[in-house]
């Protein structure tokens, strides 16, 4: 049914409704970030990057976000991934929502860069 939006901006639409559901909780204190949290929401943001570009499956996406995230409580957890959201969707800005090509270079790009390969060891599958 939702086939027709592109994964970048499903990506973008979780955040927000992440980001939302964090804001109206009563745990402000969740909302701060130590260095952690950040180094999670960059390995969680490299399997975004993976899972948009199909090298996942869905068995592959859903063990690698419960690696990064099984050490935090739910409230936690969905603060790092709205993070983790948040660089995923700076990572497309300025791409034309429509122009794959410059979408998967940028991932790609961003799979190659220290980013991702000093914290997550990526998996291809061709």
């Amino acid at each position: 049914m939702y086939q027709f939006i592109p994964n970048s901006l499903r990506h973008c639409l979780r955040a927000i409704a992440v980001l939302l559901c964090v804001l109206l909780s009563t745990q402000a204190s969740a909302l701060s970030l130590g260095p952690d949290e950040f180094a999670s929401a960059k390995r969680l943001t490299c399997v975004l990057a993976q899972d948009s570009l199909g090298y996942l499956g869905e068995g592959d996406y859903e063990h690698m976000i419960d690696d990064v995230l099984d050490d935090y409580e739910p409230a936690e957890g969905d603060v790092v991934y709205a993070k983790a959201l948040g660089y995923f969707d700076g990572l497309m800005f300025g791409l034309p929502a429509g122009d794959s090509s410059q979408i998967n270079a940028r991932l790609q790009e961003f799979l190659g860069s220290q980013a991702c390969t000093q914290l997550v060891g990526v998996s291809f599958y061709l």
